[in-house]
Order: structure tokens, then sequence, then C-alpha cells
């Protein structure tokens, strides 16, 4: 059941309040001078503000937004199975607050129904509507441990009884920001599925949606390390894959047009089991499409063509976000918001959909894209408008395959169940001298094949100085060069560093080849180890 989408736009609902935008020039989060706390000062929500959301995306080259409506503990739409007003007697007896303290709430608790003005509006402006809901966020859950006048505002929306009722739901009891893992819940617990199910047919059974995303991403942890086997796990994931199918058909018999159904799951396969993910059975179960995601970031290396023979029926797209990289803010202490970032660039957008298109996927989808605009707090700017344009580019296979072509590795931020990332946690790569650090990048040659010299650099967090490197690439010795700028023009400065934190090596483009490429880079001598952050190969 492919559907001619192409390209998917991601709304995580959140952004609307929290980034400075043309329809929000307040922006949401600050630091208090006198207690040095986050806080949380957004202006008033209303429908229009979502309605901009929506209209800012039309005639963009996108075929369907998906809208995240909240973290998906409390409805922000008409809900049967824990109904606003449930919420505001909850909220009230356990904190105090009135929901006229968070923008979201306030709005609720005057009849707001956020999906169904998502849904119109999206009828509207010719996008097909498409709701996700995060299976198990852990945002905000520390609050449970908070004394109740240290609840912040911004609980409404992520606070919620199955979370204070009920410990024994919990993945852990430690609740603590260091370990997301920690903060959810446990998925071999049948009434933690029953709740989330309960959520997802409902909105089925009551929106006029084109089709349905569950995100796997938001957040990685579905059983405790000590649970269940795999194959307990793959029951469980394949069955609640099969009610949300299930629930996509009734519909379709109520109104004769099919729906379909999406799952946004990691880009690397290794993640997979722990979750108890199989993809040829979430296909065979009735997922039609896969939304195949680096968690929180723009990647390039993950296992998509791997992916794509496992399912080969199915529509496939990579996501793609607005940073490749990230670095701590130390002047932020908070848990929430204390990092930079490196930010996505055209090129780098079109290079990530070339090689999607020519591991046989479907589309790209972009999630998080509005955060180029300023959010949060610290030092994190320059900020911009997003570069909206790079969708209609990224919708044409045959314009992102005459691209000037840009690949990447960079220092996401991974957590435990996400899989590999070759730059770690913050802490980045250690080089230890004498000692090759091995990298594979996966390239596709452009419309014509590459024709120009590329160019290999690595860039460390300190100025490299006089250290002597060497670059292998497919086993052959490249020349360094002294050019270590930045290969396109970037209007992005975040985190782009200096020549001195650089090494820059040519690449002939006869060594290149379609497929997986091999980068040793070694540190040729000195007295410790020297960390590297970034590394991306350009080339036409």
């Amino acid at each position: 059941m492919k559907r001619p989408y192409r390209v998917l736009f991601s709304n995580d609902t959140t952004n609307i309040l929290t980034c400075r935008s043309p329809y929000n020039e307040q922006g949401g989060f600050a630091l208090d001078s006198e207690t040095g706390k986050l806080i949380y000062r957004p202006c008033a929500f209303d429908a229009g503000k979502l309605e901009a959301t929506v209209n800012e995306t039309a005639g963009r080259g996108i075929d369907a937004h998906i809208l995240q409506p909240g973290v998906g503990w409390v409805p922000l739409w008409k809900s049967q199975h824990y109904p606003f007003a449930k919420h505001i007697e909850f909220m009230k007896e356990q904190t105090g607050m009135g929901p006229e303290a968070d923008p979201y709430a306030a709005y609720m608790a005057t009849g707001g129904d956020m999906v169904e003005v998502f849904v119109r509006i999206c009828r509207k402006r010719g996008l097909a509507p498409i709701v996700s809901l995060r299976l198990n966020d852990g945002h905000g859950h520390e609050f449970i441990t908070y004394e109740r006048k240290d609840i912040p505002s911004w609980a409404w929306i992520c606070f919620s009884p199955v979370h204070v009722q009920h410990p024994e739901w919990r993945m852990s009891q430690d609740l603590s920001l260091e370990n997301w893992d920690n903060r959810v819940l446990n998925w071999a617990i049948p009434e933690v599925v029953a709740h989330k199910l309960a959520f997802i047919e409902e909105i089925i059974a009551s929106y006029d949606i084109d089709g349905f995303e569950l995100d796997f991403m938001r957040h990685c942890k579905f059983f405790r390390d000590d649970g269940p086997p795999v194959t307990e796990r793959r029951r469980i994931m394949n069955a609640f894959v099969g009610r949300v199918r299930a629930a996509l058909d009734r519909r379709e018999a109520r109104d004769g047009r099919y729906r379909f159904l999406c799952v946004r799951i990691s880009a690397f396969l290794a993640a997979h089991e722990p979750m108890g993910i199989n993809v040829t059975e979430f296909a065979d179960a009735g997922v039609d499409m896969f939304n195949l995601s680096y968690y929180y970031f723009a990647g390039q290396q993950g296992d998509l063509a791997a992916i794509r023979a496992l399912s080969p029926d199915a529509s496939i797209y990579v996501e793609m976000c607005h940073c490749t990289s990230l670095a701590p803010i130390p002047a932020v202490a908070s848990g929430y918001d204390n990092f930079q970032f490196r930010r996505t660039t055209p090129h780098q957008y079109y290079t990530t959909a070339h090689l999607a298109y020519a591991r046989g996927l479907q589309g790209v989808s972009t999630f998080n894209f509005v955060y180029y605009r300023e959010h949060g707090i610290g030092d994190r700017g320059p900020f911009h408008e997003p570069p909206f344009e790079i969708h209609r580019g990224c919708a044409d296979p045959a314009f992102v395959g005459r691209q000037p072509q840009h690949y990447f590795i960079g220092q996401p931020w991974p957590t435990p169940s996400q899989g590999r990332y070759p730059f770690g946690d913050y802490a980045y790569r250690a080089f230890t001298p004498g000692k090759p650090v091995a990298f594979e990048i996966d390239m596709a040659p452009p419309a014509g094949g590459w024709k120009t010299v590329g160019r290999l650099r690595i860039q460390s967090p300190e100025s490299l100085g006089n250290s002597p490197w060497k670059a292998v690439m497919n086993g052959r010795a490249l020349t360094e060069t002294p050019d270590r700028s930045e290969p396109y023009d970037n209007p992005y400065p975040s985190l782009l560093g200096t020549a001195e934190q650089h090494r820059a090596w040519v690449v002939p483009a006869d060594i290149l080849k379609d497929g997986v490429n091999t980068v040793d880079i070694t540190l040729r001598t000195g007295d410790k180890p020297v960390a590297v952050v970034f590394l991306d190969v350009a080339v036409s």
C-alpha cells in the first residue's frame, strides 16, 4: 500500500510556544536571575498559533504534516479515556495549580481540541494530516519527586496519574535526569500497553486523519534489561501494532478510505531487538511506513539498505533534524536545554536525501525542524529562520542527485538503547597516538559519478597545534591540505570551530565507491590522547 508521500514534516507542538517565531515573539524558557532555575514563561496558546505552524509548511514541497499532540500522557484532544476535566482535578490535588498556570492547559480547559484544528487546517492547505503519539516519553517524570511548591507549570502537559498512582509500572524508582531510560514505563506490564492503546484508538476513531504514527523514539526504552526475552518482547510489540492496524481498518470500514500506519524507529538495527522491534514482523502486522530516526539529529550512517531489504513493499523514510552535533554549555546547570547545536546545512540535507534514494527509500522526513529559531537558554545562537526550502529540493531525487555532496559523522547525544555512534556521548572520541581509528562512510555517487577532487576533514574541540596526523581512505594514503575551511557556504556558525581545530586531506574522486568507504585516522605522535568531534567529506 505505497503512498506517494515523498516528504513528511513532524510538528512536536511544544515548539509553538518555546521558539520565537512570527507567531510567537516571546519564546518560552529563561533562567530565573535569583534562583538560577529554568522557568517557563510562554505567551498564551490558541488555535491560531497551531494553524500558523501548519500554514508555514504548505506549498513547501511537504506532502504530509505529522502532529505530535503533546508528549503522549496528557491528551490535547477531546479524550474519553482521560478527559481533561479529570486532569484538572488531578493537577489541583497534586500541585495546587489551576489550568491558567499553563497556556496549553488553559486552552484545553476552555474546550480546545488540537487534533480537530490540525486536521481541519491540513485539509484546507492540501496537506495529509497524520497524528503521531509518543509511546514512552520521559519528560517531566522527575516531578513526582518534587516538593509541591517546586513543580513547574509545564508539568501540565506531561505529569499524569499513571506515573503517580502506579510506581510499580515504572522502569525504575530512580527518576533523576541523568538516566532517561529509568524514567519511563515498563511495557511488559499489560496495563501500560492498554493505557497507551486507549489513547490511540480514540484518536483514530474520532478524527479524519490520513494515518497514524507510533513514535518508538521518545524514549527508546520499553523493557527492563532483566525483563522478558526477545521473543516475548516481539510478541508484545507485534500484538500492539496489530491492534493499531485493526483500529485503522475499522475506520476504513466506516468511511471506505484506507489509512496508513507509520512507525518512527531507530535507523540502527542494533537498537531494535531490545525494544521488541522486528521490521519484517511489523510489516506483516500492518505497518505501511517506516520512519528511520537518528533520535534527535541528522545522520547518514544508519542501516538504510538493510532495513529496506527487510520490508521491500513498505514506504521507508529517513528522518533529518536541525542539527548534526551538539556540545554542552558549561555555564548552564539545568537538566534541560543545556547544550548548543551544530546546525544542518542545505547541502547536508540534500546529500542525506540522495543517499536515502540511492538505498531504495521512498523519501525523507524532518523532525524538530523549526528549532533553528531562538529557544532555550544559554549561549545557543546565533539563530535563524528554518530553511523550509530544502523540503522541495529533497522531494526531487533528480535534484538532490545533482547537488554537491557533504557527508558527515557528527557527535550526537545517544541513549544507551539507541545504537552505535562513533563519537560517543559528550565524551568525544579519544585518539591515542600511534593507534588508527576507523570510520565507515556510506556514500552514493551523484548523477554522472564523482568528478572533482574532494576534501576530508576532522575537527577537535581544541587546537591541534602542530600535532601530526595521517588519513587513509579505502586503503590509499591521502595528502594533507592546508585548506581547512568550510567546503560550502554555511550560514550557521555554531560549533564550526577554527582552522587550528581542524586537519584536512585531499580525496581523489577515483578512490570513492558506491557503498561503504573506510577511513582510518591516526594521530602519529604525541604525549596524550586528542579528542575529535566531527568528520566530514565534501565532494562533487
